[in-house]
C-alpha cells in the first residue's frame, strides 16, 4: 500500500495553515478540512490521469495560477455541495492545494520520484481515499470510481510514525533509483587494483614461470634417474 498521503496532507495543513478556517467551531473546521483536502487531491489524482507531463511540470514551477484555477473549476462546479460560500471555499481550497503541491515537489526533489514515480505514489492514494467523504466529493473531483465507497480500516499514526513511515519510503526511492552505481564502483575498484600493479612486476612474469618450468623438469629428471 503507498505512502498515505491523505492523513500526511491533513497533518501539513494544520501546521502549516494554522488559520484556515479559524472562524469555524472546532469540530466544524476538522471536517471542513479533511473534505477540501480530499477533494482537491482526488482532483490532482483525475487531472494526473489526463495529463501527467502537464500537471508534473505544474508541481515543479508551482504555478499559483494553475492552483487557483483548479480551485475555482471545484467551487463553480455545479455537483459541489460544500456548505462553506463559494468565496471561503474557493480560498480555503487554494491554500489546500497549495500545501499538497508544495509538499509533493518536496518529496520528489528529496526522493527523485521524477513522473514514474509520482505517478504511482499519487494513483496509490485512491485507497486511502475510499470512503473518506460524501459522494458529492467524489462526483465534483470526477473521481467516480470512488462514489458509495467504504472506508478501508487502516491504523491511524501519529505525526512522528508518520513522518518515520515518510522517510522510509524516501530512503526506499532513494536505493531503488541508485542500483547502478554498484557495478560502476565494482569496476572502479578492479580498475584501481589493476593500476596499482608495478610495471616491473609484469615484465618478469615470462621469466617466473621458465623458472618454475626449469625446477618441475629438474625434478623430474632426477626422480628418473633414481628409478634407473
Amino acid at each position: 500500500m503507498a505512502f498515505d498521503l491523505v492523513q500526511y496532507f491533513a497533518e501539513q495543513i494544520q501546521i502549516q495553515k494554522p488559520q484556515l478556517l479559524k472562524q469555524c467551531p472546532a469540530d466544524q473546521r476538522k471536517k471542513y478540512i479533511c473534505e477540501i483536502n480530499t477533494l482537491a487531491l482526488a482532483k490532482l489524482i483525475t487531472l494526473w490521469r489526463y495529463d501527467a507531463n502537464k500537471v508534473y511540470q505544474e508541481i515543479r514551477t508551482q504555478d499559483q495560477l494553475y492552483i487557483q484555477e483548479i480551485a475555482r473549476h471545484l467551487t463553480t462546479c455545479p455537483k459541489n455541495q460544500s456548505n462553506l460560500s463559494k468565496s471561503k471555499l474557493e480560498d480555503a481550497i487554494t491554500q489546500v492545494l497549495s500545501v499538497q503541491f508544495s509538499e509533493i515537489k518536496q518529496l520528489d526533489d528529496t526522493g527523485n520520484f521524477g513522473p514514474s514515480g509520482l505517478k504511482e505514489l499519487l494513483l496509490g492514494q485512491i485507497e486511502h481515499l475510499s470512503g473518506q467523504a460524501d459522494d458529492w466529493v467524489w462526483a465534483t473531483s470526477e473521481l467516480t470510481e470512488l462514489i458509495g465507497s467504504k472506508p478501508i480500516e487502516q491504523e491511524e499514526l501519529s505525526l512522528e510514525e508518520t513522518m518515520k513511515e515518510f522517510n522510509q519510503m524516501v530512503n526506499q526511492q532513494n536505493i531503488q533509483e541508485s542500483p547502478h552505481q554498484q557495478p560502476v564502483q565494482a569496476l572502479q575498484s578492479t580498475a584501481e587494483s589493476t593500476l596499482l600493479v608495478p610495471r616491473w612486476a609484469r615484465v618478469l612474469e615470462p621469466v617466473v614461470a621458465l623458472v618454475i618450468l626449469w625446477i618441475l623438469f629438474s625434478a623430474y629428471h632426477n626422480l628418473m634417474g633414481q628409478l634407473i
